[in-house]
This record gives C-alpha cells, structure tokens and sequence, in this order.
C-alpha cells in the first residue's frame, strides 16, 4: 500500500465495469455507456472519439488506430489495424528527387488516409451493442457545447500551436491564441462530421462532401491524395504477436505497428538481473537503455506494412536477443547500435475499458505528432495525421513510402495474460518511447512487485537521438552516474507519455490505474 502521508492516488477498485483514460470526461462517458447496456467496445469507441475534443492536439478523426480486445468469456485475443496507408500516387521517388532524405512532417506527403473512423463504424457493428447513433452522441454533444481545456492539454497546446497552419488555426485557435485552462474549445464542424457518421456510417466521411473537404485541403497544398484513396480505406482484422516475461505474456498488436519492439526488449533484458537491481538506480536504467538501443535499431530495420515486413519469427527469436544481450556493456553506453548489430540483422488521447462480462479493450487513437500535420479540412476542421512521416526514403526499405502502403507506427495497445487468462489491458502513451514504457511496466510489476498504481507513477527514462531523457523523479547521484557510464543525460521539461491499466483480479475485482502525467483517471461502477 502506498505512504498515505505522501501525495499520490490510490487505485480504483470496482466490480460492474472500468474505464480507464487520459481524460475525465472521456472516463465517465465511457462509464455512462456501459450504464446503458453497452458493452466494452461501445464504451472505449465513445471514449475514444470524445478524445479528439478534449485532447485535439493527441488525437482526433483525422487520425489511425490500433486495437486489442477479448469478447465475452474468451481468454483469445483478438487485433484490428485501423491505420490507414499512403495515397495511391506517393513515391519516395519523387521526394529523393526534391533531395529531401526524409519525409517533411508538416507537408501533405506525410498525410495518409485517416484509418480510425473505418475501424470505429466496423467494431460498433461486429462486437458493440448499441449502435454508432447512440455511442456518438456524447461527442456531438461536447463537440457543440464545448470542453474546458484541462492543464496537461493547454500546456501541449501551447508547446505545438506553431504546428497550426491555415484552416487549422481557425479552428484550434480561439481569438488567434492557444486557450488557456479552463477556456472553453468548441468544434461544431466536428460535431456535424459526428452526426452523419452516427446515422450514414463510415460512408458519410470517406466519400461525399467531408471526404472532399479534406482532398481539396490537401490538393491545395500539393497532395496527392484522390477520392478512390478514400473510398478505399479499410480496417484489417490481424493476429497478434506475444512473448513471455516474468511468468506474464505481453500481447502486442503486430506490424506496422512497433509493439513488437516491446517483447524484443524483454527478451534481451531477460538476460540481465533487473530484479537484483535498484528500482530507481543508474545500473537498471543503463540496462534498459542500451536493449532499447539495440532493440529500436532492429525495429527500424523490420517493421513495416505487414505485406513488406520481413522475418518476424528472426525478430521475437530467442537467439537473435541473446545476441544482441550479449553486445551490451554493464558499464559503458555504446554510441551507436547500428555498427554492433550488422552481424545479427545482415539480411534485413489511449483508452481502455472493462465491462461486467470481462470483455476488455486496449485502445489507442493517435494524429502522430502534436496536431499531426497541422494541417486541417477546411469546413469541418478534421486535422489530418502525419504518419506518413513514419516512412523512410531509404530505396529498398520494407518501410519505404509508396502508394497505399502502411507506415510504421509507434501507437501500440498491450495486453496482459496471465496462465492464459486475460489479466489486464493496458497502454503507454508518448510517441517511439512506447515499447520501452511496455517494457519497463511490465517489469516494474513482475521484478519488483510494484503496486498497480505504482508501476504507473515510478520514474522514466528513454534514450533517444543520441540522449538518455531522464524524468525529475531521479537523483543527481543517478544522473551523476550515468553519465560516468557515457549517456549525454538530459532531463526532461515534460515527462515521458502516460498511462492507463486494468486488472482484472483473480476474485473478480477491477482496479483501475491512471497515470498523473495526464489529466485523466480510472472510474468504475
């Protein structure tokens, strides 16, 4: 039990249903569907969509998904792929030719078609109850009326509105100025989109007057982007991929997501004593970084679109982490893993509910970067992602750019299960830093016990373009002995993503997990 003398939150403990999610207001919506007979997947959608207002800068229609989730009384399961692919006409070809090496991040060619919407309407109809009419509502709602801006969400608005471009601004910018907390976001062209979705279906955004209103958008600036792209667009059913840790399999969603990455990185640190280590000391978070080094850099060699992917089975093998455990230094930071690792890769707003049958969702709903492109429809104000921006330029690449591919993406949903038993869904917001916050969750409860809440609230590190980031929850002592280790350590103005979990208990029992990075919360009934 945590020091009740100290600051902090205690888990949340209930039996009928949970949501937990960065949002509160996201929270108790998701809670009021399952109040009306909806099931999980009713609850995470709603909760989901209602994001994209009350989080604008993180997520919103524009933008892609992924999902894992069980039906009732099932322990398998189940994946959906709801990102969406490059226009039909983009090449990297024609990028190399502008001598650009990779792909602008606020241009139309990092926008690629908006897969969330497609993957919303498809599991309201395959696993949800209620119907898109009714679990949409809340999000028109709120879209209409408004949403006070909560203090992690202006603070992020602030630090991205230079993203904001043309229509963009006038949509997100309220008298020309990011709002400040409390200050009341509005976004009725959205909550027109909501209301056709919600009685015409996916149909009403991918083709007709919203679609066009995007296509001109982007056609103006220069895209490529085409009705048929549009039209086209649909969600893909997958198989996820596993791997075991401290007596816990991690489920992760596959490729082009990068959750993989994250059972890379356990394999690796399973040759290391992580659990004879100091929790909050530099020799654990030497460890850690130098796998993620070793564990990003085979990522960035594999992942791709599923249909380009190459060797997953070489990706998860034992072998191939107990080679790359075996290069890592316990006392000194490697400066680059690319030159280690050739002999070993030579041929190469998240949400999450459970409802009274223990169906669980792990949901996550990303635009990329902080307001994506900055780049929004003109009429309804959709801000387009950029995760066309995960692409490389590299000819040849599996992750190269090309029409109607899928880029490689950093938003991973996880699951836990445990003697085959769904046991808690879970998520780590914050952009490349995901699998390595899936890895070190994971062993902040399985190597030292931790509290649920805990294990949400402990410190974080994560190495990244030549840094070792560091949180405030560590000392000087540590950082003082990282950097005797050779890490270049920077500590961090904002802290590292967020997160959100539910265990389901051996007696039945939810307890919900919220992480104080972000302004939400668990909430059960």
């Amino acid at each position: 039990m945590r020091d009740l003398h100290m600051p902090g939150r205690s888990e949340v403990l209930a039996t009928e249903g949970m949501c937990a999610t960065s949002h509160p207001l996201a929270a108790k919506v998701a809670l009021d569907i399952l109040a009306q007979g909806g099931n999980a997947m009713d609850a995470a959608i709603a909760g989901a969509v209602l994001l994209g207002i009350c989080e604008p800068q993180m997520t919103g229609l524009g933008g892609d998904c992924f999902v894992l989730y069980n039906r009732p009384g099932e322990n398998n399961i189940r994946a959906l792929n709801g990102s969406g692919r490059a226009a039909s006409a983009a090449t990297a070809q024609s990028l190399r030719a502008q001598g650009l090496s990779a792909v602008p991040l606020n241009s139309p060619d990092a926008v690629t078609i908006p897969g969330a919407v497609d993957a919303f309407c498809y599991l309201a109809e395959t696993e949800g109850r209620l119907g898109l009419d009714t679990i949409l509502q809340p999000a028109i709602q709120y879209a209409e009326i408004g949403v006070p801006v909560a203090p992690r969400v202006a603070f992020d608005w602030a630090t991205g509105v230079s993203t904001l471009q043309g229509a963009a601004r006038d949509h997100y910018l309220i008298n020309g100025k990011a709002p400040k907390i409390g200050q009341v976001f509005r976004s009725p062209g959205q909550a027109e989109v909501l209301r056709r979705i919600a009685t015409e279906g996916r149909d009403a955004f991918y083709s007709g007057e919203i679609a066009d209103d995007m296509i001109a958008t982007l056609t103006a600036k220069g895209g490529v982007h085409t009705a048929k792209d549009f039209a086209d667009t649909k969600c893909s059913e997958t198989q996820p991929v596993s791997g075991e840790y401290g007596g816990t399999e991690l489920v992760e969603h596959p490729p082009n997501g990068q959750g993989a990455t994250a059972i890379l990185l356990l394999n690796i640190l399973k040759h290391f004593d992580l659990a004879g280590m100091d929790p909050w000391g530099a020799e654990r978070v030497h460890i850690e970084a130098e796998a993620t080094k070793l564990a990003y850099d085979a990522r960035d060699r594999f992942i791709a679109d599923p249909n380009y992917t190459t060797r997953m089975e070489h990706f998860l093998a034992p072998e191939t982490a107990a080679e790359l455990a075996a290069l890592i230094n316990p006392q000194k930071a490697m400066a680059a893993a690319a030159p280690l690792t050739e002999a070993v890769h030579k041929d190469t707003v998240y949400i999450t509910v459970v409802d009274r049958d223990r169906m669980a969702v792990s949901l996550i709903y990303s635009i990329f970067h902080s307001f994506g492109s900055g780049i929004a429809s003109d009429k309804f104000g959709i801000l387009l992602q950029n995760r066309g921006a995960g692409f490389t330029l590299e000819a040849g690449h599996p992750n190269e750019l090309g029409g109607g591919k899928r880029p490689m993406h950093t938003i991973i949903p996880g699951m836990l299960r445990q003697n085959g038993k769904v046991t808690m869904p879970f998520g780590v917001m914050g952009g490349a830093y995901q699998p390595t916050g899936h890895a070190r969750f994971l062993s902040n409860l399985t190597d030292f016990g931790l509290e649920l809440q805990q294990a949400v609230d402990a410190p974080r590190a994560f190495v990244e373009d030549g840094a070792l980031k560091l949180e405030r929850g560590y000392s000087d002592q540590v950082s003082g002995q990282l950097s005797e280790f050779g890490h270049n350590v920077e500590v961090r103005e904002t802290p590292l993503g967020g997160a959100q979990a539910i265990r389901i208990r051996e007696d039945g029992v939810l307890e919900g997990a919220s992480d104080p990075r972000k302004d939400g919360c668990a909430l059960g009934y």
